[in-house]
């Protein structure tokens, strides 16, 4: 069973690193918020058959009666979160989408990757305690950062910057949804999450932008694969491959995703790293590792 679920995050891990080559693409005919908003929308619709079959796989006569009693207080939480999740994902992809505009996939892929580091340390205002690794992890992290991000000339990029911005509002994202996915469903929210990004992303959409349907049917392959397999299926396959995993274990897994974004820019698209790139990637997925080692517990 757990080598179907280390399978499972794996799958994952690739259907999200190659999403930044289908969302390069698709910059390609749509602008970012018409990309966002139609791609949001998508995997919102995606996810209405997961919801059902989920929820007739985890219905029990045993549990049934509880969830009927526990209905209005996570009816609440869930509508809030979802709404306070869709509107951080909507500033994040929004970031992201139009920093890639400016920056490659592969670079893309592992500045993004920076809120696996970024999430403990704004742990500190949760009076969370950090351990010597992370400290460390963040200081290899910011190192790759520089190399991977800062030219030569002490520039940093346009795209680079918005895609580490994204990584920011995506960390205040995994801390809201850190708090609301004991106390709701975490599909359900997920899917009222892609629904309130996408209605978010329309006005934006008609006011900066020239949406066209043709546009749309040119890249509907980038579209399909954002919407369908990025937010719908993958995010079904960690719910379930999660399922009784060491949530450490399950976090290294998933951070394969900035690697497959490398790997998929490389072979799709013909993106090129300089060795002062590719040093820099190289620190910030052994930072990435090292903030999801688990720390050794005391036993008294």
């Amino acid at each position: 069973m757990k080598t179907k679920n280390v399978c499972m995050l794996i799958l994952t891990a690739f259907i999200w690193g190659t999403a930044f080559v289908a969302q390069s693409v698709g910059m390609d005919y749509l602008g970012p918020f018409t990309f966002n908003g139609i791609r949001s929308l998508i995997g919102g619709v995606a996810l209405l058959p997961c919801i059902c079959f989920l929820g007739k796989w985890k219905r029990t006569a045993e549990n049934s009666a509880k969830e009927e009693n526990a209905a209005g207080a996570g009816g609440r939480d869930l509508l809030t979160g979802g709404i306070a999740c869709g509107i951080l994902l909507f500033g994040a992809s929004s970031l992201q989408q139009v920093g890639i505009q400016y920056t490659t996939a592969g670079k893309a892929g592992f500045i993004t990757a920076c809120y696996i580091v970024i999430v403990p340390v704004l742990g500190i205002f949760l009076k969370k305690k950090i351990g010597w690794k992370v400290w460390a992890a963040v200081v290899l992290a910011v190192v790759g950062l520089y190399f991977l991000c800062i030219t030569e000339s002490l520039r940093i990029g346009k795209g680079d910057f918005l895609v580490f911005l994204c990584a920011l509002v995506f960390s205040l994202h995994i801390l809201v949804i850190d708090y609301f996915a004991p106390r709701a469903d975490g599909v359900k929210m997920s899917c009222i999450q892609f629904f309130v990004c996408g209605i978010l992303s329309l006005p934006v959409m008609f006011f900066t932008e020239t949406p066209a349907i043709e546009g749309m049917i040119a890249g509907w392959f980038p579209l399909f694969y954002a919407g369908v397999l990025s937010c719908g299926v993958a995010y079904t396959l960690q719910i379930v491959g999660q399922k009784d995993m060491n949530p450490a274990v399950a976090a290294l897994i998933l951070s394969l995703e900035s690697c497959f974004s490398v790997l998929a820019g490389w072979a799709l698209l013909g993106e090129q790293m300089s060795t002062r790139e590719t040093i820099g990637c190289v620190l910030m997925f052994a930072a990435i590792i090292l903030a999801q080692l688990p720390e050794k517990s005391k036993n008294i």
